[in-house]
């Protein structure tokens, strides 16, 4: 297993390396068939895995690749950890890139930088495979960083226009703030535990709780030492899973192509700190001030994100919107402790949210790149494929009975009813009416793109058609996993207990045991779930959307003009870009520049670098008149020297 896993792990990268080093001496062909079949190799040694430990109880693997160095104690490693959780990330990664790679080459077929975009897919896919089967903070950090480069070179992949460019940076700088509070928890663990191996650290935990060690910040305020590394560790979370208010660069990641859409919000940047926290149960579990924090976070994120995604009219920030919006509910998930279920959640968004992103680049290939939706209209005509998956994934991302999303969503529902956790019920209000709100935008989009009135142009209309069959086989493959992986996989969390020996939870927080005791199977869930109070909110964004978008589409141009206010508010996205463009980017610069002035120009600069040379400058000119040539100066020093040497010996000493 050790060495199937390093195969899985280096394979993308043997494709990136392939297709950036000599992809440009091959044809175009040659490139994305030496691609696609590493990422399959790896696909399928990934789900070989995953199936030995379903069904051949494979035990874990904690095992050292290779040791870079050691200070004192410290040793810096490369290793594996594999394990339930690692094999599952690795099949969705792998699965859901595999699927990219094959649409890629319908999609950027006509692009000039087609090799140079697979070098950067297969790129993302290694960093995302080093990062969720590593076994130390370290490496952990280093797959942490190169998925936020990976994706800073995607997001800008088109690097001569201009809304490209400032969205890989935004994203990138973006990503750094909530990197800093990573890396901050990351040197406490090692500082408070001696080592960045993850079980020797799990191990130490308790112990460290019940010592009950505290940080003063003031006289009367102090916070525990777990509390803090894990808010630090939830603030890098927040930036990757892009949480509120570090969520900003996520729409705007909508300015690489399609493909690269799919992969973020599907398969790697975004499921990061979904995994990360989960790994690191065995640190949340102590920390009830961390978790509430989380609940909060999430639950706000979820429900605030929604209702911006009602406003939108780009086909892709509409699905961008919902992906930050179910983002926030895993992050609600993790917050009252059900880890699994927020695991779960995770892969079966990853099929739905690929398929539907890859169904929006779909019908913008077909549309020559028009992406306003209310320039669409009757396209299921043209594109029946297109059509019938994006139905399926707009009824898996809305939880309908049946589909995979149904399954995952309704549990994270019911765990958060379940909490006892301060803010569990605040929290439940906000994502029990986010099932409406993303029932509502989601039809939105598919009655004004699919049903209503022809309203693109008839130069557009004419060459209207189904997109090729490497771009549509993809779809179909996502929309079966957005069915039936809810039904797979259902009895393995709730009934198997999946993650038992991965996952910790203490027993006071320990919502699943509720959610076992609910849970009388699948085909009860599913026939159950065709009257619970989610599904019927879903129902009604369903049946309100189609009387705002296609019975009576007056109705909501006469509440758009009726609430300006809240459709001002909204559209300028709740004010987050004009505050950090006009009050906090001009105040860190005021803040960098006085730095630079007073501590680099002043002290670093003059005081000791420029300062030590003079002092050495000063010195050289004084004590180079002792140099003078004559022996018997030198003579006479030397015997000064001898002198003082002994009257120290002789009267210091004794």
């Amino acid at each position: 297993m050790r060495d199937l896993s390093i195969l899985i792990i280096f394979l993308p990268l043997l494709s990136s390396l392939i297709s950036g080093f000599i992809g440009k001496y091959m044809k175009n062909v040659l490139v994305h068939i030496v691609s696609v079949s590493l990422i399959a190799i790896s696909t399928f040694l990934s789900i070989k895995i995953f199936y030995g430990f379903l069904f051949d109880n494979f035990d874990n693997l904690e095992s050292t690749i290779y040791i870079w160095g050691n200070i004192g104690n410290l040793t810096l490693e490369i290793g594996l950890l594999i394990d339930k959780l690692t094999v599952l990330m690795m099949v969705v990664v792998t699965f859901v890139s595999l699927m990219v790679h094959i649409y890629t080459i319908g999609y950027m077929h006509e692009d000039d930088g087609y090799i140079r975009f697979f070098c950067y897919i297969s790129f993302f896919t290694f960093a995302m495979l080093i990062l969720v089967a590593s076994n130390n903070f370290l490496q952990l950090f280093f797959g942490w960083e190169a998925v936020g480069l990976a994706s800073y070179l995607l997001i800008g992949f088109w690097y001569k226009k201009e809304s490209a460019i400032f969205a890989s940076l935004k994203a990138f700088l973006v990503n750094r703030v909530g990197d800093l509070g990573f890396l901050i928890g990351i040197a406490a663990i090692l500082f408070y535990f001696g080592t960045l191996n993850y079980i020797e650290v799990f191990d130490q935990v308790s112990g460290l709780v019940n010592d009950d060690f505290t940080i003063f910040i003031f006289s009367n305020l102090s916070i525990s030492v777990i509390t803090l590394i894990c808010i630090c560790l939830f603030i890098g979370a927040m930036g990757k899973s892009a949480q509120i208010p570090l969520h900003v660069w996520l729409p705007d990641s909508m300015e690489g192509p399609t493909p690269i859409s799919a992969l973020i919000h599907a398969a790697t940047m975004v499921t990061a700190g979904i995994f990360m926290t989960t790994r690191m149960s065995f640190l949340f579990e102590y920390s009830e001030v961390a978790l509430i924090f989380i609940i909060f976070t999430g639950s706000i994120t979820c429900f605030l994100m929604g209702l911006l995604g009602i406003v939108q009219n780009d086909i892709k920030r509409i699905v961008a919107y919902s992906t930050l919006s179910q983002l926030g509910l895993m992050v609600t998930a993790l917050g009252v402790s059900a880890y699994s279920v927020a695991i779960f959640h995770l892969m079966t968004h990853a099929f739905f949210k690929a398929l539907l992103f890859l169904g929006a680049g779909s019908v913008i290939v077909a549309m020559h790149h028009e992406q306003n939706i209310l320039n669409m209209g009757n396209i299921k005509k043209y594109m029946p494929v297109t059509y019938y998956t994006m139905f399926i994934g707009s009824l898996a991302l809305i939880g309908f009975p049946g589909f995979s999303g149904f399954f995952s969503k309704d549990l994270i529902i019911e765990a958060v009813y379940h909490s006892h956790l301060f803010g569990a019920k605040f929290a439940y209000y906000f994502i029990f009416f986010s099932v409406f709100i993303t029932a509502f935008y989601t039809f939105r989009l598919f009655f004004l793109v699919f049903h209503t009135n022809e309203r693109m142009t008839e130069k557009i209309k004419l060459h209207l058609e189904e997109s090729s069959s490497v771009i549509y086989i993809p779809l179909i493959f996502l929309a079966i996993l957005s069915i039936f992986s809810g039904w797979f996989f259902i009895d393995d969390i709730l009934v198997k207990d999946y993650f038992k020996d991965t996952i910790f939870v203490l027993k006071k927080h320990d919502v699943i045991f509720d959610l076992k005791k609910d849970f009388h199977g699948s085909h009860n869930m599913f026939l159950h779930g065709f009257f619970s109070m989610p599904c019927l909110m879903a129902y009604l964004g369903i049946l309100f959307s189609w009387i705002f978008y296609c019975k009576k589409p007056e109705y909501s141009i006469y509440l758009k003009e009726k609430f300006n206010i809240i459709y001002y508010i909204l559209i300028n996205k709740y004010g987050f870009d004009i505050l950090i463009q006009t009050i906090i980017v001009p105040a860190v610069l005021k803040i960098g520049l006085f730095f630079w002035n007073v501590f680099d120009k002043y002290i670093i600069d003059s005081f000791f670098v420029n300062g030590t040379a003079k002092i050495i400058n000063w010195s050289a000119k004084r004590l180079r008149v002792l140099q003078t040539g004559y022996l018997y100066h030198y003579v006479f020093i030397m015997v000064t020297g001898i002198l003082l040497l002994l009257f120290w010996l002789t009267f210091v000493l004794k």
